[in-house]
């Protein structure tokens, strides 16, 4: 076995429970597989709602899928990328269905069990534990909360040598989810008002994103005072007080009309879908993007909705092609229009457990650790 296995990587036991830093085994390479040294792995909701079991992941598990690091192996059928090219990580997708197809690999047609599943897509497991059991994978084709990763082939974005990985890393989903729904699913138009509902992370790339799009009014709303502040310096016109009883009224002043043209949803939270459908004004655009505990419900005055010609969709991965938007944002950054360096916070991976803390406490906008 080569010298990066045994290797070390954080390890779900059962949901609920903490992570736990352990030593792990890796399994041959398939055809189209790599082994990746990772460098920094971004820290996102989604491995927080995995954890939690708000959403599916079987135990044990390695997670982690905004990785970024160097190709060390790979398998036969990979051709785009090669030993020693650094790479980003995204989401995994089957590139042949028919949404693969039309280049909306975010609606892969395989999406849940090629991302959520916990194994290879021949249902076999590449981890072992130190007491050589089987350790599900396969988190978004990367499970990159490991210091070397058995990655899927069209989860790698291959990126320049003189790329910075530990700042990058977190581009390869919550990052471009945002921006995405921005640019992609919304289709933001240049004069036009976006309220972001919510800035964590991801909404506070879709406040970005509005700069790029040329918006002339963004409005954050959101509970923390901080992260309005923090949506301010990076291009929000306006920041509102999410728990304001009068927030629905407040969006449809500042837009200077009967409502905002376009609105995102980062929470999932059913209220703040409501409140964000409420506050489009004719012909608006909405979308959402937060992933609430499936089965969760929004209402809507359907003829408000229907006199309005409202629209709501919902939007995975911001409808990104992330061979595309992962350089599209790297050079957004070097023009100083992405400046994303001013959310994160960088912890060393023996410090995990004061990463994991400081974002449920919304202490830290985006942690990234560093392996």
């Amino acid at each position: 076995m080569a010298i990066y296995s045994p290797t070390s990587a954080l390890v779900l036991h059962d949901i609920g429970s903490p992570l736990k830093l352990e030593n792990i085994t890796l399994a041959s390479l398939q055809p189209n597989e790599a082994i990746v040294e990772i460098h920094a792995t971004g820290i996102c909701h989604t491995d927080l709602s995995c954890m939690s079991g708000v959403l599916p992941a079987a135990t044990p598990n390695v997670l982690g899928h905004e990785g970024a690091g160097i190709v060390r192996e790979i398998g036969s059928g990979v051709s785009h990328v090669a030993s020693g090219d650094k790479v980003l990580l995204s989401y995994n997708f089957c590139a042949s269905c028919e949404s693969c197809i039309a280049d909306h690999p975010a609606y892969c047609a395989h999406f849940v069990p090629l991302n959520f599943g916990g194994s290879r897509p021949d249902g076999s497991l590449c981890l072992k534990g130190t007491q050589d059991e089987d350790i599900h994978s396969n988190f978004f084709g990367q499970s990159s909360f490991s210091r070397h990763a058995i990655v899927a082939a069209n989860s790698m974005v291959k990126v320049p040598a003189d790329t910075d990985l530990r700042l990058y890393a977190p581009l390869g989903c919550g990052l471009q989810t945002g921006a995405g729904a921005v640019l992609n699913s919304l289709g933001v138009t240049k004069g036009s008002s976006l309220a972001v509902w919510g800035v964590g992370p991801v909404g506070l790339a879709a406040v970005m994103a509005g700069v790029i799009a040329g918006a002339k009014a963004i409005i954050a709303i959101d509970l923390q005072p901080a992260r309005l502040e923090l949506a301010k310096s990076l291009g929000a016109t306006h920041t509102l007080d999410g728990g304001d009883e009068n927030v629905v009224q407040k969006v449809v002043e500042l837009s200077k009309s009967n409502g905002v043209n376009f609105a995102v949803d980062c929470t999932g939270v059913p209220k703040v879908v409501e409140n964000m459908i409420h506050s489009l004004g004719t012909k608006g655009r909405g979308c959402t993007v937060g992933a609430p505990k499936p089965g969760a419900v929004a209402s809507i005055d359907i003829f408000a909705h229907l006199i309005h010609g409202r629209e709501y969709i919902g939007s995975t991965e911001g409808d990104c092609v992330p061979s595309k938007m992962i350089p599209f944002l790297i050079e957004q950054h070097k023009e100083g229009r992405f400046p994303l360096e001013k959310m994160i916070k960088y912890y060393e991976v023996k410090n995990f457990e004061q990463a994991f803390t400081d974002m449920a406490a919304a202490k830290t906008v985006k942690p990234v650790l560093v392996w």
